[in-house]
């Protein structure tokens, strides 16, 4: 996927204030499970909130560089223990965020 404008990151961080954080990455980490669910949120959702809990050991940076990585996302934003990603629906008929 390609970089994101600045522009374009500021309306999807805009977007993702008023969705609620679908899931969690514990001391499991990011397994395979894991990243085919955040792959399949993406699809269904293209833009998705996560958090990052304390016991997972693992730098909220890090895993979110390595799920966008995975999943052929764009890391948005971090901001505390809590990442947005976006990944473009692979339909273009089923799309729903169009970016400026």
């Amino acid at each position: 996927m390609k970089q994101l404008t600045t522009k374009q990151r500021a309306y999807l961080r805009s977007l993702a204030t008023h969705i609620d954080t679908i899931m969690q990455i514990g001391k499991g980490g990011v397994g395979d499970a894991m990243v085919k669910t955040v792959c399949d949120a993406l699809e269904a959702r293209e833009l998705i909130k996560m958090k990052v809990l304390e016991n997972s050991g693992e730098a909220v940076r890090d895993v979110a560089e390595e799920l966008a990585n995975a999943c052929g996302a764009v890391l948005v934003t971090v901001i505390g223990n809590k990442l947005v990603l976006y990944r473009p629906a692979s339909d273009p008929k089923r799309r729903k965020i169009e970016l400026p």
